[in-house]
């Protein structure tokens, strides 16, 4: 009996010690660089965000965010890699309206779901919808626009993140409500798509604001609407898409930050907090809102509201795209 009670007394002590590691390892996090998974190619509006959040959050935390892309269908790849990740805190991705909102009704075989492997952290910017086009598409305005794309629905295309991206969903949701099927071009992220869309090797695309803006500033591709019920600061000339004939084609996407299911609660709250501090500070503000971002409330910001909103995406877009991604 002695060296029973003996034995139980080690392993409890041995569970005391490695709560209290535990403990400690939480009240120092991070001691480490943290990777953000970007789930795209460098350069398009999931990425730009996650890079100006993150130079911030590194200095609240006190270790460097670190982004690394992992692009690949539609974003699916590299959430599913962060979703798989040790839920330590040193490993989060940025999530967006495709990966955590319309990709189960597009993946028959997602390795992930949106609403239950993750511990959310917090919303970083909602970025409004534009259509936009090639520089020398020949429609002057969206009514062209419209006609120009019926007319010739067998002979032009539509570029597009991959199947499940934010510009895919939406650019499927923009086609359905003109009642044309274009031929779809997908990349392994929103920047390769526009620097081909520059470059008038594709014809259109629907498109997160925080990508377009300095493209359409610069007259490298042509803006035909703004997909919410008011115009843009970042972008004052271009119409809604009411103003400009289109009333029933409204969205805005958003991008969020997510950590694997399992992070500890101590280590969530300091993420969470760094990204609040972040969407508080001026220069992080100014950043986003030149690139026509839209930065959430406190109460928009809070692990739990983007608990609801990653519910609330699933509902909203299955009944849109279900049957329209892999065959």
């Amino acid at each position: 009996m002695g060296g029973i009670r003996m034995k139980s007394l080690i392993l409890a002590a041995a569970a005391v010690v490695g709560f209290g590691t535990a403990a400690l390892a939480q009240d120092n996090y991070p001691v480490r660089q943290v990777t953000m998974i970007v789930p795209f190619a460098a350069g398009g509006p999931t990425d730009v965000v996650a890079r100006i959040v993150g130079d911030h959050m590194s200095k609240t935390l006190g270790q460097q965010i670190v982004v690394e892309n992992v692009a690949g269908a539609g974003g699916t790849t590299g959430i599913t890699r962060g979703a798989q990740a040790a839920p330590d805190g040193y490993t989060i991705m940025m999530g967006h309206m495709g990966t955590h909102g319309a990709a189960p009704a597009l993946y028959a075989n997602l390795k992930y779901d949106p609403a239950k492997d993750f511990a959310p952290i917090g919303l970083a910017a909602g970025t409004p919808i534009l259509i936009v086009a090639k520089k020398d598409f020949p429609a002057p305005d969206l009514k062209g626009f419209i006609a120009y794309v019926k007319a010739n629905e067998a002979k032009i295309n539509m570029a597009h993140a991959g199947v499940g991206s934010v510009s895919h969903s939406t650019g499927v949701l923009l086609n359905a409500q003109l009642g044309i099927k274009p031929a779809m071009i997908a990349y392994r992220g929103t920047g390769p798509a526009l620097n081909d869309l520059m470059a008038n090797s594709v014809d259109y695309m629907a498109d997160q604001i925080v990508n377009v803006a300095p493209q359409i500033a610069a007259g490298t591709i042509k803006a035909y609407a703004i997909a919410t019920p008011e115009r843009s600061p970042a972008l004052p000339n271009v119409p809604t898409t009411k103003e400009a004939g289109l009333p029933d084609y409204q969205v805005s996407a958003w991008n969020a930050v997510f950590a694997p299911k399992g992070t500890p609660a101590p280590i969530v709250a300091k993420l969470s907090a760094a990204l609040d501090k972040a969407l508080d500070d001026e220069n992080t503000r100014k950043r986003l809102l030149e690139l026509g971002g839209v930065i959430p409330d406190k109460a928009g910001r809070t692990p739990a509201a983007l608990q609801t909103l990653v519910e609330s995406e699933v509902a909203r877009w299955n009944p849109i795209l279900k049957g329209m991604g892999e065959k």
